[in-house]
């Protein structure tokens, strides 16, 4: 009697192990799809991010040139040759300080995608899985012996 309960309890713990084997299985079946969804979520991100950036880039860029033909129109009005001097200096600073805000732009636009990568550390439960039915093996293998 006491072999035949040994072997039941064996069968239990062998249709826990399939039973959380096939629970694992479908954990990362949904872990799957939820990956694949949040890898869609971020390739979108980041086309949103990329046209958001190449739209302030064309707006700083047609602000600078305007900016700039302002400044050339009024030192020229003024009298001082716009290629020359102070007045070249004048656009000159103005187009430095257009490309530093660019530099900046695309320094904040590479830190928005970096965030947005996922993480190489997800767990996938296989390990837990295992560490999980090793209790009810061990249980099986003690009544076993007992």
């Amino acid at each position: 009697m006491a072999a035949i309960s040994s072997l039941a309890t064996l069968a239990s713990a062998g249709v826990g192990i399939y039973a959380q084997n096939r629970a694992a299985q479908q954990q990362r079946a949904t872990q799957r799809a939820q990956l694949q969804v949040s890898q869609q979520q971020d390739a979108g991100r980041q086309e949103q991010l990329a046209l958001q950036q190449q739209a302030e880039a064309r707006a700083r860029g047609e602000q600078v040139a305007r900016t700039v033909a302002s400044a050339r129109a009024r030192l020229a009005g003024g009298g001082l040759a716009v290629n020359d001097g102070s007045a070249a200096a004048v656009t000159q600073g103005l187009r430095a300080d257009a490309a530093a805000g660019q530099a900046d732009s695309d320094a904040l636009f590479r830190a928005r995608l970096a965030s947005g990568r996922a993480s190489l550390l997800n767990p996938d439960a296989t390990l837990t899985n295992v560490l999980r039915a090793i209790p009810s093996f061990g249980n099986a293998v003690r009544n076993l012996l007992d």
